[in-house]
């Protein structure tokens, strides 16, 4: 395993995630220009991983702007491109999308984008339910490496890994510690 700096404040490795990483996400250019000058998303929507990222973002932003973001949590599983070279039946969980997606701005929140087909089906799964005024992304970690023109509108931190790594993102909210490691890639797995 290897660690990482962050680029503020005081220095800490990346096996710490910051708990005002989030708000440099947001904050980066103000609040008003965190999501463009139109304002603050009007749906946020999240994989497994990027639930705890999305929900100290809305509450982060509902500091700054003083409206509740409202969060989606979307399942991916029935979208993704590679289910038939999985050897195990996938767990399909139901997606959270409380209302419509047509004419919202939605933003994705992922922990890393690595190839991009992740959030593709992610895309697609948002889709499934209305057909949004924008969709915009941010993440946590970008490792690079993309397979699809897929870029993130929001990145915490941009870290440069070979494909012999991987990027493990933990979060006190599921797994009692706020950690990001860079870690020998585990075959078999994405």
């Amino acid at each position: 395993m290897r660690d990482i700096q962050l680029p503020s404040g005081p220095r800490k490795k990346l096996g710490t995630v910051v708990p005002g990483r989030p708000a440099a996400m947001a904050s980066r250019r103000g609040p008003d220009a965190a999501f463009n000058s139109s304002g603050p998303p009007s749906r946020n929507a999240a994989r497994s991983r990027g639930v705890p990222i999305a929900r100290r973002l809305a509450d982060l932003l509902e500091q700054m702007e003083g409206k509740k973001l409202p969060l989606a949590q979307v399942d991916i599983t029935l979208h993704r491109d590679d289910l038939a070279s999985r050897p195990l039946r996938p767990m399909v969980r139901r997606s959270n999308i409380p209302v419509s997606m047509t004419d919202q701005r939605v933003i994705l929140v992922d922990d890393v984008l690595f190839t991009g087909r992740s959030i593709r089906a992610a895309m697609d799964e948002v889709m499934d339910y209305g057909r949004p005024r924008s969709i915009q992304l941010a993440v946590l970690v970008d490792r690079g490496h993309r397979e699809l023109p897929i870029r993130a509108d929001y990145v915490g931190k941009n870290v440069p890994t070979s494909q012999d790594e991987e990027i493990r993102v933990r979060f006190k909210e599921v797994d009692c510690v706020d950690e990001v490691v860079i870690a020998p890639a585990e075959r078999g797995q994405e």
